[in-house]
């Protein structure tokens, strides 16, 4: 079996684990709630039990570690130079992607941001979980454009190893292979035309 074939295998093999464990974690949400679509809804008893189980917003902060709380204003900080990368990613995906005829990546698809209407978080814990929520969000969408931009103009695997492979990297060519370079490079272009 060829090496290409071999990795196409492998990484079938992680997409089909990463399905199974998608679906693990839905069989296990519907033991919480009742129904998941655009807003998601509790049975009145989980309701009453989240209610129970928030903490006081006094009695969190006086529990929370003091190098915690001279910290966080780091921490909420980079939400300027996220804000200024989401601008400057969505604008280039807004120029650039109709050129190189690639699909743009869908914002609502990486942006989750529904922790916060979880009724046992206290005020200051729906604040960190929006944040965390855009903040990954963030990176994730970042990333889906960068890998995309990549698979256009420079679909090729890297010799050293990696401890993260984004979600076009399965497709990219073999480090060293000019001739696969050069036969198949228009093809992952016009791959990303048909994004699913």
């Amino acid at each position: 079996m060829q090496t290409s074939e071999k990795m196409r295998e492998l990484f079938e093999k992680m997409k089909a684990l990463e399905n199974e464990i998608e679906e693990e974690l839905i069989k296990r949400q519907e033991e919480f709630f009742c129904k998941v679509g655009q807003k998601i809804e509790f049975s009145e008893g989980i309701l009453q039990n989240q209610r129970r189980n928030v903490e006081n917003v006094f009695k969190y902060l006086v529990n929370t570690p003091i190098l915690n709380i001279i910290t966080a204003p780091f921490v909420y900080v980079i939400i300027v130079p996220a804000l200024l990368l989401d601008l400057c990613v969505s604008l280039y995906q807004a120029i650039c992607f109709p050129v190189y005829k690639i699909e743009k990546v869908k914002r609502e698809d990486y942006m989750v941001i529904d922790r916060q209407n979880l009724q046992y978080l206290n005020i200051i814990e729906k604040i960190h979980c929006m944040y965390c929520g855009y903040f990954n969000g963030l990176i994730a969408y970042v990333m889906e454009i960068s890998a995309r931009t990549e698979q256009y103009l420079c679909p090729i695997k890297h010799a050293q190893k990696m401890k993260f492979m984004h979600s076009k990297y399965q497709n990219f060519l073999d480090y060293g292979d000019s001739e696969a370079y050069r036969n198949n490079l228009q093809k992952l272009r016009d791959d990303l035309r048909i994004e699913k």
